[in-house]
């Protein structure tokens, strides 16, 4: 199948700004945009509602992960995302699906079962797509590649305030601080997928930028390169 258009995909750490930049370089692109976390919340959310305990999730396989029925329909700017036909939205955010997603998202069969239908979404291109191995896994074939980096404590006072909380305290900045670490520790040292930056990929600090400018980078960064 041709492509209509690029494929972009936003790779980086934790905190780096890759789910909400992704959004918005979409938005001014007018591509869609696949926020592949949101198909691990859907897995999880399905695996809760069957009452499946999560120790039993390591014992999964592709096919019983794929009877769980998970799937996506593209929208204007993005996808609805299904469960058993079901479109599901704010029952991915709730407390017990992000307390079990992080599990769930580390069992190869998990990943493996998600891979075709995160390639689907990019079939017919004009796509951003973000996470930590859209660029080296997913779509290791994209037009564009990005990695978004930030310093560690920039990205912890970002999680504070994305939490409500006060980013001038010190305890509580060196407490996210630690956090982000080990959580960087654990996704660059998994054997499976782990996050790295595709050696294609562009690299973008967005220490110093604000929101605007760091989008801004991004969709210049596109247009550049599918127009040369």
């Amino acid at each position: 199948m041709t492509r209509e258009g690029p494929v972009v995909t936003l790779d980086g750490p934790a905190g780096s700004g890759k789910s909400s930049t992704a959004k918005e370089v979409a938005k001014r692109l007018s591509f869609r945009h696949l926020d592949s976390g949101a198909l691990y919340r859907a897995l999880t959310l399905a695996l809760t509602k069957r009452g499946v305990a999560q120790e039993e999730w390591p014992l999964l396989t592709e096919a019983d992960l794929g009877a769980l029925d998970v799937d996506i329909t593209p929208t204007d700017d993005g996808f609805q995302v299904l469960v058993s036909g079901q479109v599901v939205d704010a029952e991915l955010r709730t407390q017990e699906v992000t307390e079990g997603v992080s599990h769930l998202a580390k069992l190869p069969a998990v990943r493996a079962s998600l891979l075709d239908l995160q390639q689907r979404a990019g079939e017919c291109g004009r796509l951003v797509a973000e996470g930590r191995d859209m660029g080296t896994v997913v779509f290791p074939d994209a037009e564009v590649k990005v990695y978004l980096v930030a310093d560690v404590a920039e990205r912890a006072r970002r999680r504070l305030l994305d939490e409500g909380a006060a980013d001038d305290d010190p305890a509580e900045l060196h407490r996210q601080v630690e956090a982000i670490r080990a959580r960087d520790s654990r996704d660059s040292e998994r054997e499976l997928s782990p996050l790295k930056k595709a050696e294609d990929a562009v690299e973008i600090d967005t220490t110093g930028l604000t929101f605007d400018a760091q989008v801004a980078a991004v969709v210049q960064l596109v247009l550049r390169l599918t127009r040369s």
